[in-house]
């Protein structure tokens, strides 16, 4: 009786397995990452990349490159380690060669992870790129959008990423992948820079609403802005409160996260969302099909990815680096995710 009883546990068990597994596997996971400065250790003589260098000002070492790696291996892995994340968007990334190398990691190896990148026309090489699991995620098209600035200013910005792909066999997700131009010289001052990116990925998102109004689009990435501001509110349209009336349409997912005072970066001991989940309306209010629900999006926030500061006790994301201090953290902005569901 006993081992009757044994064996049929074991038959529970791995009947309960196999049910989970095959629950996991459905699901579509969509994550972003500012990975702060992912650069190899080679000198590219079009860029100006010397600073991160074996003998430039960060010491940027093949030992301290391969940390960042397995560190950045990590957090990815962490969302599910036996399902990783379906697309994953990176901002700072110097190269598709150091994309590649983040794919081929031990952990993120098993993903089977393809990349979509174009070269920016920065200086300094700081690009955005997409990994995406092949088995889950079939490319159709992809483009870089270029972002004119009303003035050019000492470093040209970022591209956008534009990809065009199924999802399974039967759904297609038109993905924008940002990081807009930094509040460098002030809020203010630089305000306008963001504006003209948002116009420029208003424009291609407007191209795609012209011929599927129930489009399921995701814009995501580090936007240099909060949910509330010009560039998102006015010149992108992103609501920030759902419409119950709209079919077409964007909405900001992550709008409810810096109300309740949550954020991806502190500055001067302030959370903000600068890295934020965009959706469309045709993403949110799918009859079938993959969808997103209202409050899909979150941040990954786990204690072993801060900085705690002993007197004040007020933590932040523990970064690479502080200036040219060298601090060996994982990135100075924390990630966020969501999944998609049928």
């Amino acid at each position: 009786m006993k081992q009757l009883f044994f064996y049929s546990l074991l038959l529970f068990s791995a009947g309960v397995f196999a049910q989970e597994k095959k629950t996991s596997d459905k699901s579509f996971t969509i994550f972003s990452y500012n990975v702060e400065n992912l650069f190899d250790t080679i000198n590219d003589p079009d860029k100006e990349d010397e600073d991160f260098l074996p003998a430039g000002k960060q010491k940027w070492t093949a030992e301290r490159y391969a940390k960042k790696l397995e560190q950045l291996s990590k957090v990815i892995a962490t969302i599910n380690a036996k399902n990783l994340p379906a697309i994953i968007g990176l901002y700072e990334i110097e190269n598709k060669a150091v994309v590649e190398a983040l794919a081929a990691t031990n952990r993120l190896q098993k993903g089977k992870y393809g990349v979509v990148h174009y070269e920016s026309p920065d200086k300094r090489s700081i690009d955005v790129a997409m990994m995406y699991r092949k088995n889950k995620f079939t490319v159709l098209s992809s483009k870089a959008l270029y972002v004119g600035l009303p003035e050019e200013p000492p470093y040209p910005t970022r591209d956008i990423l534009y990809v065009k792909g199924m999802a399974g066999k039967t759904d297609t997700l038109h993905l924008f992948f940002n990081h807009w131009p930094s509040r460098r010289s002030g809020a203010d001052a630089s305000e306008k820079n963001r504006i003209a990116a948002a116009t420029v990925l208003r424009h291609s998102v407007d191209s795609v609403f012209k011929t599927s109004p129930a489009a399921r689009i995701v814009i995501m990435g580090d936007f240099n802005d909060y949910p509330d501001n010009i560039s998102l509110v006015n010149t992108l349209g992103a609501d920030t409160i759902m419409q119950a009336d709209k079919a077409s349409g964007l909405f900001n997912l992550t709008y409810a996260l810096e109300k309740k005072n949550e954020g991806t970066y502190n500055y001067k001991g302030d959370w903000g969302m600068l890295d934020q989940f965009i959706v469309s309306y045709g993403l949110l209010k799918a009859p079938k099909g993959l969808h997103v629900h209202p409050n899909a999006a979150k941040i990954l926030k786990e204690q072993w990815m801060l900085y705690t500061n002993k007197e004040t006790q007020e933590s932040k994301p523990n970064a690479t680096y502080g200036g040219e201090k060298y601090f060996g953290g994982y990135s100075d902005h924390l990630p966020i995710y969501m999944e998609l569901v049928r």
